[in-house]
């Protein structure tokens, strides 16, 4: 005890010295910092006031000093940036996906704003919205000249809020008008469905609704299926996902892994870091899984892709993702606005960072844009076999619900070679679905 004791009195002694030694150097350093600091605010003063004063044209002093915190914001990095009020409740009513609203997706075509299509279930429909229908005027005011963001904000607005549409639509000879009273919309970030015998699950984005909206579709498309036993395989396709929560990234790893790690993060500060696990529980019970991304899958869509393919759960398949491996803490500010910074960079569970570099596939495989039948394939098609034959001997060896079995197994062959030709890579990845399962069932 007493060397221990000595030990930690030698220690501050040696601290005590080193300090008396170095103590003036420090201070003077941290002092020329900190002139350096004050200095260079000076200096931003004076080209703000100069701006002010002297520029050609009268300027909006807030804008200026907007403008200035996101130019220093978006000098570390891509994705660090300032948010005014407007774009911060934009960005928290994205994550949340859900928002008071009409339910339509609109495009812009010709300079008017055109509806792809009404949401099930929300005033747009029950209003009697149609696909196809162009909004001219919105409460008399008209779109023509709005941009497609500016025209989504005037749709927009409180829950229980009346809005007046002006619809122009094809085989009607004159604009009319609909009254619809906005409510709840909740975004679908997660579409599940049956493609033959495998369950396809598309996930479009990362907000709070995503794992809530796959779990529930999962269920549902199974049960429809007529249970686990009859479902070959899943696929999930993340192709074009930009991101998004990384807890919900987090739960969407989770829902296909029994244990281990998830992702990891890392920041300047311990505080900022952090390791996720899943926790036991695969809603697809183990069944084959194959994940879809490409150059447009980013951020938390690589860390889905980045966990699964580490812990050798999926079969990763398409091209490489973008190679986003950073975190962004959303930072809010006063009068409404708020800060997005980079704070951190998450590592896959076997420690790598795509960071620039992205997911790799284990199969490369390019998409082919959509095929327009040839003379080939059209005689293909409609090639003649010994059952075509007039007087040709029938197969007595088989059932006729044998037959019926075979022939609706080829109806299913048949549409899944067709979707090669719109859409490649799912039709490659429900090929490869279907090979395991030969080759399993016949173990």
């Amino acid at each position: 005890m007493k060397k221990l004791l000595l030990a930690a009195t030698t220690g501050t002694l040696a601290g005590f010295f080193l300090t008396a030694n170095f103590t003036g150097p420090l201070i003077a350093q941290e002092t020329a910092s900190t002139k350096s600091t004050y200095e260079n605010l000076d200096l931003f003063g004076d080209v703000f006031e100069r701006i002010r004063s002297s520029y050609v044209e009268e300027v909006d002093e807030e804008k200026l000093i907007q403008a200035a915190i996101n130019g220093m914001l978006s000098s570390l990095d891509p994705h660090s940036n300032f948010m005014d009020a407007e774009d911060f409740d934009s960005m928290r009513v994205h994550t949340k996906g859900e928002f008071g609203g009409l339910g339509i997706e609109v495009t812009q075509e010709n300079g008017f704003v055109k509806v792809i299509t009404p949401i099930d279930d929300t005033p747009a429909q029950k209003a009697g919205v149609m696909a196809g229908d162009f909004i001219t005027k919105v409460d008399g005011e008209p779109t023509l000249g709005m941009t497609l963001d500016e025209a989504v904000k005037t749709m927009r607005g409180p829950v229980g809020a009346e809005i007046i549409i002006t619809i122009v639509r094809e085989g009607t000879d004159e604009p009319f008008d609909i009254t619809i009273v906005r409510d709840q919309i909740r975004v679908k970030a997660a579409r599940v469905r049956l493609e033959g015998d495998t369950v396809v699950m598309r996930v479009s984005s990362f907000t709070e609704q995503t794992y809530n909206n796959l779990k529930s579709g999962v269920e549902k498309i199974v049960t429809e299926a007529g249970g686990m036993d009859q479902v070959t395989g899943f696929v999930l396709d993340l192709r074009n996902n930009p991101g998004g929560l990384l807890r919900q990234a987090e739960l969407v790893s989770d829902a296909f892994l029994e244990s281990g790690e998830i992702v990891s993060t890392r920041g300047r500060d311990s505080k900022d870091s952090d390791r996720r696990n899943a926790t036991p529980g695969d809603i697809t019970d183990g069944k084959a899984l194959i994940v879809l991304i490409n150059g447009g899958s980013a951020s938390a869509s690589e860390i889905v892709a980045g966990a699964l393919q580490d812990h050798h759960r999926a079969v990763i398949i398409g091209t490489r993702s973008f190679g986003k491996g950073s975190v962004q803490t959303i930072m809010p500010l006063q009068s409404g606005s708020g800060i997005k910074l980079t704070t951190a960079r998450y590592y896959t569970p076997s420690g790598r960072s795509i960071q620039a570099l992205g997911v790799s596939p284990d199969i490369l495989v390019e998409q082919r844009p959509a095929k327009k039948e040839g003379a080939e394939e059209s005689k293909a098609r409609n090639q003649r076999f010994e059952s075509d034959l007039r007087g040709s001997l029938s197969n007595d060896s088989l059932s006729e619900d044998e037959k019926k079995q075979m022939e609706d197994e080829r109806k299913k062959q048949e549409a899944a070679a067709k979707l090669r030709d719109t859409d490649y890579q799912l039709s490659y990845a429900l090929d490869l679905l279907k090979g395991l399962t030969v080759l399993s069932s016949g173990n």
